[in-house]
């Protein structure tokens, strides 16, 4: 990317809709452990649902992605469960 900014959050604060437009704040985990705001993404209402539908289609490729990975880790015997380990990279084709 270039000259665009970054942002990291790991979640969401509050959202809003005025004058059509969907404003949404992000926010990201303190040091105290509680949520801050980091920034505000804003979309045209009418433009919301195809965000939404593109954000639950990278979900379920992720999805898909981590199922792959364990099925090509499993071992032959069951063994004490782990946890999810996500895909270091992936790009969404949407």
């Amino acid at each position: 990317m270039t000259d665009k900014p970054v942002l990291f959050a790991d979640g969401v604060l509050e959202a809003s809709v005025n004058y059509g437009v969907t404003r949404i704040t992000l926010a990201q985990t303190g040091s105290d452990g509680k949520p801050v705001p980091c920034g505000q993404l804003m979309i045209p209402v009418v433009q919301l649902p195809a965000f939404a539908n593109s954000v639950v289609a990278l979900l379920k490729q992720i999805d898909a992605k981590v199922k792959q990975a364990q099925q090509q880790a499993a071992p032959a015997e069951p063994a004490a469960p782990e946890p999810q380990a996500v895909p270091g990279s992936f790009r969404f084709s949407g």
